[in-house]
């Protein structure tokens, strides 16, 4: 481990009380994670919509 890693490591337990990855994320970080998921739901949604759509279409045939 280099002396920079650990001053790192020691500043956000120190800031956070935690030396887990997910308590020293920053803002930007958890914005992501967030908008990932909200975009994978989305995708997931369209997909459903999109299965409903040929289903419908056999219907009216």
């Amino acid at each position: 481990m280099t002396p920079s890693s650990f001053d790192k490591w020691v500043k956000q337990a120190r800031t956070t009380g935690s030396f887990k990855t997910v308590d020293n994320l920053t803002d930007e970080q958890r914005e992501l994670i967030e908008l990932r998921k909200r975009n994978q739901e989305l995708e997931m949604q369209l997909d459903i919509l999109k299965q409903a759509a040929v289903i419908m279409a056999r219907k009216g045939k």
